[in-house]
């Protein structure tokens, strides 16, 4: 299906978006949509014409557990409601521990990477063949970008995507911001993986802005795609003509013409490299054959189960790599230790300003000691469940630690701990919010 020029739609920026001319799609992440009703912004898109695409974040179809029942479910929903052509997802895993490890389980909130092994590969694999299985229209799914490289990797970015797709026929969402980060991070070639990668599978593009920072690129969404980006896009316009190309914006938005000119400039690169004179034909570099040095051979064929063992192996080792950037456990062998506590700051970063735009309230009661509390509540309670259940958890520890020297503030947050802890088991937590309330009432 052809898709066009699209931008990715958020609340923020819902009037913008509508206000734009010359789109023909918009992308929405799923888990912010209700799965009976669209906000109106998108009821009226849709009544234009406009066709909107769920993007998932949640799924975590690298990770070693078999998906969840629940969020394919609810992924199905919104494509329903929606009538969508298609749903995407990201190569990546979200959390780790539980059964498979008998540890806690822990959320990242934030994508990782998968490494590129056979192992993790056979993971995948099954898991999207569970999720298709379960979606009323295709999938397809995103590269991501990283911050540290997994050791002893088997396969490429380019050949680890090859594999992928022929083993399940899933469509790919190939992020040329996300291959950019990748060459910045982790010295990997864009042109090279483009080369290896099955681009007639792609079903669309993200284009995104980031920012450089001590030698590591941030892929922020909230800064202006850059010229490098665009140099990856050019490449793969030379390869192929994607179906569609969408620009992701999701903190700092700009004004609406701002955005304008950033599509005009994804159009013309389009065009550009869309000439007849630049575009080539480059033969796609197989993946390597396991050899005698490998077992395994190169793992199941499409329809066939992970080999035994496949998922308790990833299972450890993403397990590992979470603890050690969420709970300060020693870091896996392997690793780049300074890069690992790059990552470990940035999850805990992003916590605190997603925690804040989820439950607006606690920065407001807290005030400008918001981010250094919450920094420090997140180095001592990694996060096991989302990030409104992480704001309670955040708000119980500072109830729980003697509360506010303000007696404003610490009213404020006892009634909006209350407000929103709903039926709970009395405990410890529950006993000292009472406790406190009823010293607030005396006063």
């Amino acid at each position: 299906m052809k898709l066009g020029i699209g931008i990715g739609w958020r609340p923020e920026i819902a009037a913008e978006v509508e206000a734009l001319t010359g789109i023909d799609w918009v992308e929405a992440v799923a888990e912010n949509l209700c799965a009976d009703h669209l906000p109106g912004s998108l009821v009226r898109l849709r009544e234009r014409g406009v066709t909107v695409v769920p993007h998932g974040v949640s799924l975590g179809l690298g990770g070693a557990d078999r998906p969840d029942a629940g969020r394919l479910a609810g992924l199905a929903a919104r494509a329903e409601l929606l009538g969508t052509p298609l749903v995407t997802e990201h190569i990546a895993f979200v959390r780790a521990g539980g059964p498979l490890t008998a540890t806690p389980r822990l959320e990242a909130g934030h994508l990782l990477p998968v490494p590129r092994t056979w192992d993790a590969l056979e993971v995948l694999c099954e898991n999207v063949r569970i999720a298709q299985d379960s979606l009323p229209v295709p999938l397809a799914l995103e590269n991501i970008a990283a911050l540290i490289s997994w050791p002893d990797e088997e396969l490429t970015e380019g050949q680890f995507l090859a594999e992928l797709v022929e083993r399940t026929g899933v469509r790919l969402l190939i992020d040329v911001a996300n291959l950019h980060t990748n060459h910045v991070n982790r010295g990997e070639d864009p042109a090279k993986a483009l080369d290896e990668l099955p681009v007639e599978a792609i079903a669309y593009v993200h284009v995104a802005g980031g920012v450089e920072k001590d030698g590591v690129w941030h892929d922020t969404h909230a800064h202006p795609v850059t010229a490098p980006v665009l140099d990856v896009l050019a490449e793969l316009r030379s390869r192929v003509d994607p179906p569609g190309v969408l620009l992701e914006r999701d903190d700092a938005f700009p004004p609406g013409a701002e955005l304008a000119a950033e599509l005009e400039t994804i159009r013309g690169t389009l065009r550009a490299a869309g000439r007849p004179e630049t575009i080539r034909v480059t033969p796609r570099a197989a993946a390597p054959a396991s050899g005698a040095d490998n077992s395994r051979g190169a793992g199941p064929l499409a329809g066939e189960p992970a080999a035994p063992g496949a998922r308790d192996r990833t299972a450890v080792a993403q397990t590992a790599l979470l603890s050690s950037l969420v709970a300060g456990t020693p870091a896996p062998e392997g690793f780049d230790h300074r890069r690992l506590r790059v990552q470990s700051r940035a999850l805990a970063a992003k916590r605190a300003d997603v925690v804040a735009k989820v439950a607006p309230e606690l920065p407001q009661i807290l005030g400008d000691g918001y981010r250094a509390a919450f920094l420090d509540y997140a180095r001592a309670r990694p996060m096991s469940g989302g990030y409104r259940r992480d704001a309670l958890d955040f708000a119980e520890r500072i109830l729980i630690s003697g509360g506010l020297a303000d007696p404003v503030a610490q009213r404020r947050l006892t009634h909006w701990w209350e407000d929103r802890s709903g039926p709970r088991p009395p405990r410890r937590t529950a006993r000292i919010v009472r406790a406190a309330r009823a010293v607030l009432v005396g006063k």
